[in-house]
C-alpha cells in the first residue's frame, strides 16, 4: 500500500526510496552492479550535458537569439513525423520520440553568456513488442547511440553505432535508446 496516494513521486519515505547499495555490496550481485553502474552513466550524462539541466520550461518553438531555425524540444511519432494532436489523445500509444535542441537552450549561463550544446534524440517504446523508428531526416544529419537500455553492458563513451536521418533503428519492447548529435 501506498497509504491513499498511488503517485510514488510524492512519497519521499521508504516506499518510494531506492537501496542503493554501496560499492562493496554490489559486488557479486550482478543486477545491483549493473543497476549502479547505469544510474551513474545517466547522471554523468545529465552532468556533461545542459539540454538535459533547463531551467526554463521548454516552448515547442525556436528560441529568439539562438539563430537556429530547430525548436528547442519536438516530439515524434515512431515514423519520424511530428506528432499531432490526434497522436496525443491516441490510447493505444506506447512509443515515441522526443528531440532536444542544444543550440536552443534560452536560459544564459552563470556570467550571462549563451549556452550551447549537443542535441538529443530520445526514443522510448513502452509497448510489449519491438518497434521500429525512423529517425527524422529535419532534425541532424548524423547521430551516434549514447544509450541503449536494451545493451546490458551499456553504450561505452564514444563506441555506440552511428546513425544517419531517415534511416531506422529497431527497438526492443519496454526499451529506451538515446541518440547525440554533437553541435
Amino acid at each position: 500500500t501506498q497509504r491513499g496516494n498511488n503517485n510514488a513521486y510524492c512519497q519521499d519515505n521508504e516506499i518510494s526510496w531506492v537501496d542503493w547499495p554501496e560499492p562493496e555490496e554490489a559486488e557479486g550481485d550482478d543486477e545491483r552492479a549493473a543497476l549502479l553502474e547505469f544510474t551513474r552513466a545517466m547522471v554523468g550524462l545529465r552532468s556533461e550535458h545542459p539540454v538535459f539541466r533547463r531551467r526554463r520550461f521548454l516552448h515547442g518553438r525556436p528560441v529568439e537569439g539562438t539563430r537556429d531555425e530547430l525548436s528547442d524540444v519536438a516530439w515524434f511519432t515512431p515514423e519520424g513525423e511530428q506528432m499531432a494532436q490526434a497522436d496525443w489523445d491516441s490510447a493505444p500509444a506506447s512509443a515515441l520520440a522526443v528531440f532536444l535542441n542544444g543550440n536552443a537552450i534560452s536560459e544564459p549561463g552563470p556570467r550571462g553568456e549563451r549556452i550551447a550544446d549537443d542535441s538529443f534524440l530520445l526514443m522510448f517504446n513502452a509497448s510489449h513488442e519491438p518497434l521500429d523508428f525512423l529517425v527524422p531526416v529535419d532534425h541532424g544529419r548524423q547521430w551516434q547511440v549514447v544509450v541503449d537500455t536494451a545493451r546490458p553492458e551499456g553504450v561505452p563513451p564514444g563506441t555506440g553505432p552511428k546513425v544517419a536521418a531517415g534511416e531506422r533503428l529497431t527497438l526492443p519492447d519496454r526499451s529506451l535508446t538515446v541518440l547525440q548529435r554533437p553541435a
